[in-house]
């Protein structure tokens, strides 16, 4: 149905219908508008969310990131931070594919309905001229012919009277011809506008009418249509991160379901094993003979031998007992009163300690004050107990060597990097690396200096401790022998006036540790560059210039040639690169043009 043909004498109505055809246009990109705001406020508050409970950069960080559930949620705060992205991007589409186009589809609407209603009231000007100069000519020819039949009434009467003189006739006369004369002359001008007016008439309602109206009709099914196109694009923007956000949520479930409990419960042996073993049976005591007490190796009496090798080793460590019902083997005693009498005489502070031992609570207040002391403890970590102190001592010298690996490789970076200077000096003078390189030789000796002394002090711990360790420990890699009953030297001084573990380190032995340290050898770069994991690909990047690549490490590139980044610029002007599997190696930053990922989820394929 054409609304030229039904709807020739709806104008105004028409008028009504367009213009809130356009409102409700608007209307809907305010809908979009909020939902994408309401998108953008939603991926904010989630990655608020995940920033919030992810991991601090301290002490604990460490501690936590060991157990599989604790691991587990932050692979769920990480996918929970990428399932905020994909609402960031439904915001970003809606606003490029809906809103800024409805907007500018809305003002070329408007443009173009006030074209077309000019168009159709210009017309029903003219028509309504046409039919007011129509009206003029039909009255004035009326007023003519009733001024004719006025005259000839009169020449009538002025000839019928026999009074009136042949002059006054002759002038009636006249003026009745006249008059006969305009008023067919006006019937002539009526006849011809009307026929005129009939022929704009006909135009009017059956031409222009019909096409304005028909381009208004065409204008609004466009507009129709154009809205269909946004709800539809609506869904799509829906549809298109599903796919995406279903491997976020795949994400959160493989990193639940990588929860073991067993392994979390054997941890918390691994972080809180002490190395100690529980103290022994207390003997009753008779008072009326003879009163001698059990030694034991964990009890708080030391032996002879205990005493003389205190004078050259550093003080041990005293273990508090719980008392058993069940009696040790008997041993070579000695009364338990004299004993006492001389811990209250040289150490006051060791009767507290005999209380708190006596305590079914002291093995958790010891595990709750050695976490508050850890991150304020002494260097060596003299404070904690042996296996927990070689655990700590073995991290550090880890930690220690990855970061004389980082050195070196800056260093073997900035060397290749000279090599090229000096084989091009046009892209850079070679003396210019030569303050970093020194700057990174003096970081090298200093860190290996560090690796010495705490390799010193672990020897130390392994010396003191009864448990084999294994020859792996450079990689960390350790059995204890659970069963090994601690010496009696570690007796002595083992308690802080709070409760806590503290250990007497002997400052010669300390000294010793650190001008004689045993010695070390720095892993092989190369042995520790062919063990590691393939790297993932983070970006993609496009050779500007032809790249030989003679020097170890490097790869040559073709220009034009597209490769993978696996490993941005460090600031050695080197980045890391893959052609294929089994094809990587450094070019130089200046000479590729890098484009790295924005999704994290975002699935690379090989070119």
């Amino acid at each position: 149905m054409s609304w030229g043909t039904e709807l020739w004498d709806q104008f105004d109505n028409l008028e009504k219908h367009t213009q809130w055809g356009i409102e409700f246009a608007e209307k809907y990109t305010k809908f979009v508008k909020e939902r994408s705001e309401i998108e953008i406020n939603y991926a904010k508050q989630i990655r608020n969310l995940s920033k919030k409970y992810q991991p601090k950069k301290n002490s604990r960080e460490e501690e936590e990131s060991k157990y599989t559930f604790c691991r587990a949620f932050l692979v769920t705060l990480n996918e929970l931070n990428d399932y905020a992205g994909q609402h960031e991007v439904i915001a970003e589409n809606l606003t490029s594919q809906i809103i800024t186009e409805l907007t500018r589809y809305l003002q070329e609407l408007k443009t173009e309905r006030k074209s077309h209603f000019h168009d159709g009231r210009k017309a029903q000007q003219q028509i309504e001229s046409s039919w007011k100069q129509l009206e003029s000519c039909k009255r004035r020819f009326e007023r003519d012919c009733k001024e004719a039949d006025r005259a000839q009434q009169y020449f009538e009467k002025m000839d019928a009277d026999i009074n009136v003189t042949k002059a006054d006739v002759e002038k009636a006369r006249q003026q009745a011809q006249m008059r006969h004369q305009m008023a067919s002359d006006s019937k002539s001008d009526y006849s011809a506008y009307l026929q005129k007016f009939n022929q704009e008439q006909n135009e009017h309602y059956y031409t222009v009418i019909p096409n304005i109206f028909q381009k208004l009709q065409d204008m609004e099914e466009k507009r129709i249509e154009r809205l269909g196109v946004c709800m539809k694009t609506f869904a799509d923007v829906d549809r298109q991160v599903l796919p995406i956000v279903g491997k976020c949520l795949d994400g959160m479930t493989k990193a639940a379901e990588s929860i073991e409990p067993k392994t979390d419960s054997n941890q918390v042996v691994e972080s809180y094993k002490s190395g100690f073993e529980a103290p022994g049976d207390v003997e009753f005591e008779d008072y009326g003979q003879a009163m001698k007490r059990t030694v034991s190796e964990t009890s708080l009496s030391n032996s002879r031998e205990g005493k003389d090798k205190s004078t050259s080793k550093s003080k041990g460590k005293l273990w508090p007992f719980i008392k058993n019902k069940n009696k040790s083997p008997k041993q070579h005693k000695e009364p338990l009163s004299h004993r006492l009498n001389d811990f209250m005489a040289s150490k006051p502070k060791m009767l507290r300690t005999l209380r708190r031992g006596l305590s079914l609570k002291l093995i958790t207040l010891n595990s709750h004050i050695r976490s508050l002391f850890e991150g304020s403890g002494p260097e060596d970590f003299s404070h904690l107990p042996p296996e927990q102190r070689r655990k700590k001592l073995q991290g550090k010298i880890d930690e220690l060597n990855k970061d004389i690996q980082k050195e070196m490789d800056q260093r073997d970076a900035l060397t290749k990097m000279k090599d090229v200077y000096i084989k091009n000096p046009q892209m850079g003078d070679p003396t210019s690396v030569d303050p970093r390189l020194t700057e990174i030789g003096q970081t090298i000796e200093k860190l290996q200096s560090e690796v010495q002394k705490f390799e010193g002090w672990l020897a130390e711990v392994e010396e003191r401790m009864p448990s084999k360790s294994d020859t792996h420990r450079r990689s960390g890699l350790y059995e204890t022998q659970n069963n090994t009953a601690v010496s009696n030297n570690c007796a002595q001084n083992r308690e802080s006036p709070d409760g806590s573990y503290t250990e007497e380190q002997n400052s010669e032995t300390q000294v010793k540790a650190t001008i004689n340290p045993p010695p070390t050898t720095t892993p092989d770069i190369d042995d520790e560059f062919d063990d590691e994991e393939t790297l993932p690909t983070i970006g993609t990047c496009k050779a500007l210039y032809p790249f030989e690549g003679h020097n170890e490490g490097t790869i040559a590139v073709a220009e034009g040639e597209l490769l993978f980044v696996i490993e941005e610029d460090k600031g050695d002007g080197w980045t890391r690169v893959r052609r294929s599997e089994d094809d990587e190696g450094y070019v130089p930053t200046s000479y590729i043009e890098v484009i790295l990922e924005t999704n994290a989820k975002g699935a690379m394929t090989y070119i």
